[in-house]
């Protein structure tokens, strides 16, 4: 269900081009970003990006010697559904996960999306088993009691 994923993130400070210089970089050397977001504060934003390459992407961020961190996050494919997050979130309440942040890439309509979790317990939501077709009792109470909450 999950899988575990190295996010970067990278603190800009609020000027013009740097956050264009950040991603000139990181297409000039060819780095795949899975997902990202950018969120901003009065001092600086915090660009948080999942690449495809961890190495790659470190190499370049490195040369351009801007603060940053490394985070172990989670990374999960989700049917682009309404409902598909909130499904998810309720099986981690289920399992007494606590999400301390995520964001979820858009995705085509009907296909996938990507989603990213930072969450308190990635050693118990990594052991968590995906549904699949055949759902055994508890998925499909989860999956029930998912829909209840949202009226569907």
């Amino acid at each position: 269900m999950f899988s575990q994923v190295t996010q970067f993130s990278i603190f800009l400070i609020n000027k013009p081009a740097i956050l264009a210089k950040v991603c000139e970089s990181l297409a000039e050397k060819k780095v795949n970003l899975r997902a990202i977001t950018l969120m901003d504060s009065v001092e600086h934003g915090v660009f948080r990006i999942v690449p495809e390459n961890p190495e790659k992407c470190r190499e370049v961020l490195k040369k351009l010697d801007l603060p940053m961190t490394e985070t172990d996050v989670l990374c999960t494919e989700m049917p682009n559904r309404p409902g598909a997050l909130a499904d998810l979130c309720t099986i981690l309440n289920h399992e007494r996960i606590s999400i301390k942040y995520a964001y979820v890439t858009s995705g085509a309509g009907g296909g996938r999306t990507i989603g990213i979790f930072k969450v308190n317990d990635a050693k118990k939501a990594l052991k968590i088993k995906p549904a699949g077709k055949s759902k055994g009792r508890r998925e499909k109470q989860i999956a029930r009691t998912s829909r209840a909450i949202r009226g569907n």
